[in-house]
Order: C-alpha cells, then sequence, then structure tokens
C-alpha cells in the first residue's frame, strides 16, 4: 500500500464524466464517484438530482503526488469542464452540477485559488471563473452503479454522446498524463 497518496475532491458536472477521465491519468490510483458540500447525511442520488440536500456530484482521487502533482489534476479538470457557469454544465442544471474545489488542506485551497487567478488573468474564458473553493467537510460514495458508469456502459446513449467526446478531448490535450495501456 502505498501511504504517499494524497485525496483530490472536485465537483464538475456530471461525477460520471470526470471520473471517467480522471481514471486514465498516471499517478491516479482511484476515483470514486459520490456527494459533498450538502447538509443531509448519507444523501442519496435521487435526493441529490432533487437539489433538495445541497450536495454536489464529486469525484474523490486518490493519487501519488510523486507522479502527478494536484496542480496539475487542477489543470485538467479546468480543461475539461466550463467553470465559468454557476450551477449548470451543459444541459445538466442544478446546484448539484456546479464547479467545486473541495480542498483538504491549507496548502490546496492556496494551490486551488492561486490557480484560479492566473486562469482568471488568462481570459480563456469571456465570463469570470465561478468555481468555489470550499473545504470538504464530508464525503459520501454513490451508490454503486455510479461507480465506472463510463467504463462499464460505454455505450449508453449519454456516454457515448456526452461523455466519450469529453474523455477523446482530454487524451488529446493530455497525452502525456495517460497511464500507459498494456500491450
Amino acid at each position: 500500500m502505498n501511504h504517499n497518496l494524497q485525496t483530490a475532491t472536485l465537483a464538475g458536472g456530471c461525477f460520471w464524466c470526470l471520473e471517467a477521465v480522471f481514471d486514465e491519468i498516471k499517478g491516479v490510483h482511484s476515483v470514486e464517484s459520490g456527494y459533498a458540500g450538502g447538509h443531509v447525511p448519507n444523501p442519496t442520488y435521487r435526493q441529490v438530482c432533487n437539489g433538495d440536500t445541497g450536495h454536489a456530484e464529486v469525484v474523490q482521487i486518490r493519487f501519488d503526488p510523486n507522479i502527478v502533482s494536484y496542480r496539475d489534476l487542477l489543470n485538467v479538470f479546468f480543461a475539461i469542464h466550463d467553470p465559468t457557469t454557476l450551477n449548470r454544465q451543459g444541459a445538466d442544471v442544478g446546484t448539484q452540477y456546479r464547479s467545486a474545489i473541495f480542498y483538504h488542506d491549507e496548502e490546496q485551497k492556496r494551490t486551488a485559488e492561486e490557480l484560479i487567478r492566473e486562469l482568471g488573468a488568462q481570459k480563456i474564458w469571456d465570463d469570470p471563473i465561478v468555481t468555489e473553493v470550499t473545504q470538504l467537510d464530508q464525503f459520501y460514495m454513490a451508490e454503486n452503479y455510479h461507480q465506472e458508469y463510463f467504463a462499464r456502459n460505454p455505450y449508453q446513449p449519454y456516454c457515448m454522446a456526452v461523455m466519450a467526446p469529453k474523455v477523446a478531448k482530454f487524451r488529446k490535450h493530455f497525452l502525456g498524463m495517460l497511464k500507459k495501456e498494456a500491450a
């Protein structure tokens, strides 16, 4: 067991999309879909989708910082979702789809806030970044059928229409970060 692993918790729309991308990054040991940032203990997917719990759909990423840095993970995060839309990613609308970084310590908070300032100054997007930076209170694992959703359901229409292009874009722009496939 690698005891040097760190954890990142990110929200950027549908957790299926984030999980599919972060699963492919070198140095990432695990990605779990779940919920964070709400006020109801042990929420269900239905409760979160109704928007009553305050939770965001998140992924919790366990990674080796000797292989991939937290900042590198955040750079991927900002490249694969729109951080300028409040409570919305594409057709997914509601607070559960907000853009958020749930930091685990002060160093992660500083890194996130610094990167947001740098990206804002670069004027990559026409609108300002609205990604919230909040200390993680509690992570709740999503139901089993949400885990590894894209890997298990590649031909499901949402996966083909929304997730596959996002994963392809990531692979094209972050080739050097991909885990090497077994021959």
